[in-house]
């Protein structure tokens, strides 16, 4: 009797040990992803285009950068009536720079600048080890199923659902949960492209929601370049002098 509790003791510690292993793992994998879909310093070209259920479309042409994990900057060139804005995030602050109002503005990673399905979190994004634990749902011989709960209650989204190509790490899609575990919306990331110097990402981002019946928005990067910047370029200070990186 007394070997069977041992034994049953040592399976449980094994099962305890494997799992804060396979946690470990699903992180270290959730890191590579992020190396693989960006740069962890960049400077990029964007497109945004919200459609709606009437075929109305709305055009925006962003320029980029971003520094180490907290610190992403963006600068409006399209269209003209939105030119010289910027946002600027620091973690979890955001702020929305208008050329000629006083001074930047506070927004939130809930709401959106830009309308469409896109919001603040998605257009601003950090890299997702940085908000998110992950843990593996699922694996089979073309990819894996992530898991990632939130590390706090300012992230966006409380839960994602991530699927990941085995081969290249990349991610493919990702399904974003309320805590209540409502689907809100879901990213499909396509056309892999080689944007030069040994970066290959998804060239495409689009998403579409259950609660925005009949609307789409589309991301599309024209230009990845690795990039380093100094930190006064993350500043308020800053943000009506970005376009002098270009």
């Amino acid at each position: 009797m007394v070997r069977m509790k041992k034994a049953i003791i040592i399976v449980a510690i094994m099962a305890i040990a494997a799992s804060f292993s396979f946690a470990e793992d699903a992180n270290q994998l959730l890191k590579t992803v992020d190396e693989k879909l960006m740069p962890e310093s960049y400077a990029a070209y964007r497109k945004l285009i919200n459609e709606e259920p009437d075929g109305k479309k709305k055009e925006y042409i962003f320029f980029t950068v971003k520094k180490g994990n907290d610190k992403i900057a963006m600068l409006y060139l399209s269209p003209a009536s939105e030119k010289g804005r910027a946002t600027l995030r620091l973690g979890e602050n955001m702020w929305l720079y208008i050329p000629n109002v006083g001074k930047p503005i506070r927004i939130t990673s809930l709401q959106s600048v830009v309308g469409g399905v896109f919001n603040n979190a998605d257009i601003l994004r950090l890299d997702f080890s940085v908000e998110y634990n992950a843990t593996i749902l699922e694996q089979n011989q073309t990819g894996y199923v992530l898991n990632l709960k939130a590390k706090s209650k300012t992230v966006a989204y409380d839960k994602l659902k991530m699927w990941v190509d085995k081969k290249t790490l990349l991610v493919t899609k990702i399904e974003c949960y309320s805590a209540s575990n409502m689907l809100i919306k879901t990213l499909d990331f396509k056309e892999i492209k080689s944007f030069g110097n040994g970066v290959i990402s998804p060239s495409v981002v689009e998403t579409y929601s259950p609660l925005y019946k009949g609307y789409r928005s589309i991301m599309i990067y024209s230009e990845i370049k690795s990039h380093k910047f100094p930190d006064e370029v993350f500043t308020l200070n800053y943000l009506p002098k970005l376009g002098d990186l270009r």
